[in-house]
C-alpha cells in the first residue's frame, strides 16, 4: 500500500501561517534551509513520539487564493512511492495529469504533483538519497 505520508499547507503568507496553526496547534514550525524553494517543515508532534499522525511542509502558494466559501480549498497531501515512474504511468493511465513535474529533493527524494481525474492536487515521493 502506498500511504499518506506528508501534508503540505500553501499560503499567500506563509510566515503568518506557521503562526496561526504554531498559535493553534502547537504544531513546531520551521525554514528549511532549502536551494530548490521556499519551504517550511512542520512538525506535528515532538520527533520521538508514538501518536498516531503525519507531518508536513508548508510553502508559499503558486496561484491566486480560491475564492472563501468555495468548499475545496484543502491540503495537499503526498503519498510515498516505492518506484516514482512507474507510478506516474499507473496515474496517467487512470486519467490524471501532471501538475508540477518529477522533481528531486537533493540528497532525499523524487517528488512531483498530479491532478486526479476530479482536479485533487496530490503528491509522490520516493525516497532517494542520490537525488539531484
Amino acid at each position: 500500500m502506498n500511504r499518506v505520508v506528508h501534508f503540505e499547507i500553501q499560503a499567500t503568507n506563509p510566515e503568518r501561517a506557521a503562526k496561526f496553526y504554531t498559535d493553534v496547534f502547537g504544531w513546531e514550525i520551521t525554514k528549511w534551509d532549502s536551494p530548490v524553494m521556499e519551504y517550511w517543515m512542520i512538525m506535528t508532534a515532538p520527533k520521538d513520539s508514538t501518536e498516531l499522525g503525519i507531518n508536513g511542509g508548508l510553502l508559499r502558494r503558486p496561484a491566486d487564493v480560491p475564492m472563501q466559501q468555495c468548499g475545496s480549498n484543502a491540503f495537499v497531501c503526498t503519498m510515498a512511492v516505492e518506484d516514482y515512474d512507474a507510478t506516474a504511468q499507473k496515474i496517467e493511465a487512470a486519467g490524471g495529469i501532471v501538475a508540477m513535474p518529477k522533481f528531486a529533493l537533493p540528497k532525499m527524494a523524487w517528488q512531483g504533483y498530479f491532478l486526479d481525474t476530479e482536479g485533487n492536487t496530490f503528491g509522490i515521493h520516493q525516497a532517494d538519497e542520490n537525488a539531484a
